[in-house]
């Protein structure tokens, strides 16, 4: 069943129930142009599963070249009921012309000039990347649980993450992901975006069903980048098991960084003088949670 609601005073968006709101804002591309979207890092660490529809589009997320028209969102909380408002943005678009995206062969090369992880690079259609369960501090990361209060998004640096979060720690080096619960672990590489790119995460392997990793999946030009206030910033995963119980080791790849050239240099990186939360990041809840 679907209903309509109104947005003038803000609504609260219910744990399990789907919505589609339109947006503000609408596209007039011009022929040769087409876009991309994905939800922002703080919507896909509350588990608030974000994608952008078009009239007669064919797949979720994805803008034609040319398209004119007005612009949609799929909004779906999994984990926790939200209070949203208008004006608040929960997904982001880019805009591409042409192929920016690098081979192995310009990714490794751009690894050799700028170092893009700590660590060994392993470039196979896309930067790997792995799971960090050996954390000293002995927490690994954050399962949602099951039964929680409402989380305004206007409130940032608000709410006890123990009313929300329960931690997850490791035994040998290795976790049970439940089938249906939510996680938030991080990368064992510390992530460098340089100026000129930006990157995005893609699964490591598509036949690989039994979780998901990544709803937000997108890095900034400068991200973890030493000129831009970072010195490698780990990937934040956002992780979702599916139908059986699945056991995730240390150092588990789980991931790829598909690394895009950008057509000029943006006059602000990220992380230098645009507020961002995530520069020099570990494992970190989203804004709206204080420090554990």
């Amino acid at each position: 069943t679907m209903h309509r609601f109104d947005l003038a005073g803000g609504a609260v968006l219910e744990k399990g129930c789907v919505y589609v709101v339109p947006l503000v804002e609408g596209l007039a591309l011009p022929e040769g142009l087409r876009a991309v979207a994905n939800a922002k890092s703080s919507t896909g660490r509350l588990d608030l599963f974000t994608r952008l529809i078009t009239d007669r589009g064919r797949e979720f997320d994805r803008i034609e070249a040319g398209y004119h028209g007005p612009l949609y969102a799929e909004i779906s909380p999994r984990s926790f009921s939200v209070v949203v408002r208008p004006g608040m943005r929960l997904n982001q678009i880019r805009f591409r012309a042409g192929d920016a995206t690098l081979d192995d062969a310009a990714l490794r090369a751009l690894n050799d000039r700028e170092r893009l992880v700590d660590g060994p690079a392993h470039v196979a259609g896309g930067l790997a990347f792995s799971v960090d369960l050996a954390r000293d501090a002995g927490v690994v990361g954050y399962r949602a649980k099951p039964h929680t209060g409402l989380i305004d998004l206007d409130r940032v640096g608000h709410y006890d993450p123990a009313d929300y979060w329960e931690p997850v720690t490791a035994r040998d080096g290795r976790i049970i992901l439940d089938p249906g619960a939510f996680y938030i672990l991080v990368s064992r590489e510390a992530v460098h975006v340089p100026p000129d790119y930006a990157a995005e995460m893609a699964p490591y392997l598509a036949m690989v069903g039994e979780f998901r990793v990544h709803y937000a999946g997108f890095f900034d030009p400068g991200f973890g980048h030493a000129g831009a206030g970072g010195t490698g910033s780990r990937g934040v995963l956002e992780v979702r098991c599916h139908e059986a119980p699945f056991a995730l080791d240390h150092g588990q790849v789980v991931g790829r960084l598909v690394y895009e050239r950008m057509a000029e240099r943006p006059e602000i990186l990220y992380g230098r003088d645009m507020g961002s939360n995530y520069q020099g990041q570990g494992l970190k809840l989203s804004k709206h949670f204080r420090a554990p």
